[in-house]
């Protein structure tokens, strides 16, 4: 029985698409989760009105 010989350029797209997908995940992770919050003893001056002129 004769094998399929694969050409090594065969596997950088898997490779590449498999790097992309878990780049993505890992930085999907570092979203934005909640409003900010001030340190202890600072007034709360969050969310502040858009200054209108």
């Amino acid at each position: 029985m004769i094998s399929k010989l694969r050409s090594p350029g065969a596997r950088v797209l898997p490779t590449l698409l498999l790097a992309f997908a878990l780049l993505a995940l890992s930085l999907a992770g570092c979203g934005k989760k909640n409003e900010p919050l001030p340190p202890k003893g600072v007034p709360n001056t969050y969310p502040r009105p858009y200054p209108s002129v």
